[in-house]
């Protein structure tokens, strides 16, 4: 079932909300990407998430929260630096690696004694919340490595009927999922970038944050394979994109190109050409939408460029290594 709540349909909210306390999954939006819902303290229905996404269970999920003062009931602890970005990036795209309290569902963390948390910036998001009244555990509403949803339908498409009931809030604002720290230790570290950029983390904190390679916290977002459409990505440099995309389509492929702005008045011999925008927020906006789009037009090969690293670019070029990063074998 999918319910669209316009500006806040109240009955469409107590609806979502009765699913979940009955055990049942709940897609709702959220400002960066639709997420798939339920019982954080429900350890029987935070293992459907796992199967509906076909999500290892090893790999941890996102308990959302409907605000700050709701952490001292899913964390154990909430050291003053945890605190200061909370105050400051919530209702928002940050998320917080926290150690765990007895009330989330061992299942939601993938069996790790740290349970990463935040409060979403979406009205839908926090109206559910409200009505539920409880925490609710969340990783994106898709298959397990694919593209990330950015509406509803992106929602319907991916998982159908494994879904009890899907809130239509419209296209996610921010587009890339949350930036996720952890803030378990003395130094705060960033394990995965996203809507929060490090220069805003910082300028907050007063300080470096660390940027670890590797971190023995596991996150979302992780493998080396993620956000993935079906078509291959191959990534180059951006003044090579047009002539890398022409030489693949000469081998009888059909490419799909992300064309940098820097080159949007070229003309390139591809199957199907979407010309990114300037602006890197409405880059991330977009980015998962432009590779549905290419799958859709049949595109077996998507060449494309990460932007420079720096703001949103960071998260974006993130997004683009992992969907071109080596497939599980068949």
């Amino acid at each position: 079932m999918t319910v669209r709540p316009g500006d806040i349909d109240t009955l469409a909210i107590d609806r979502a909300a009765g699913v979940l306390r009955g055990g049942g999954l709940v897609a709702f939006p959220t400002e960066t990407v639709y997420g798939l819902g339920a019982n954080a303290a429900d350890g029987a229905a935070v293992a459907r998430i796992f199967q509906a996404k076909g999500r290892p269970p090893s790999h941890p999920l996102i308990v959302h929260l409907g605000g700050a003062e709701q952490l001292g009931d899913w964390v154990e602890e909430v050291p003053a630096r945890a605190r200061l970005l909370a105050e400051r990036f919530w209702p928002g795209p940050l998320t917080l690696v926290l150690r765990r309290g007895r009330r989330v569902a061992l299942e939601a963390t993938g069996g790790l004694e740290t349970v990463a948390v935040r409060v979403p910036a979406h009205p839908v998001a926090l109206a559910l919340l409200s009505a539920f009244d409880d925490g609710i555990a969340a990783p994106s509403a898709n298959r397990f490595g694919s593209v990330s949803p950015t509406t509803a339908a992106h929602v319907r498409a991916e998982l159908g009927d494994a879904v009890d009931l899907v809130l239509d809030g419209g296209p996610c604002h921010v587009g890339v999922e949350s930036t996720i720290v952890d803030a378990t230790g003395d130094i705060p570290s960033v394990l995965r970038p996203g809507g929060v950029t490090r220069e805003d983390l910082e300028a907050v904190l007063g300080r470096p944050l660390a940027v670890p390679a590797t971190s023995p916290v596991r996150v979302p977002g992780q493998h080396p394979s993620h956000y993935a459409p079906r078509a291959r990505v191959v990534l180059v440099e951006p003044e090579n994109v047009v002539a890398e995309a022409e030489r693949v389509q000469e081998t009888g492929r059909q490419v799909g190109v992300l064309l940098p702005p820097a080159f949007a008045d070229a003309e390139v011999k591809a199957h199907a050409v979407v010309a990114l925008p300037a602006s890197m927020a409405a880059y991330a906006r977009g980015l998962y939408a432009f590779l549905r789009e290419l799958d859709q037009r049949g595109c077996d090969v998507i060449i494309a460029s990460p932007p420079a690293e720096q703001g949103l670019g960071v998260a974006i070029a993130n997004r683009l290594r992992r969907a071109a990063g080596p497939r599980p074998s068949a």
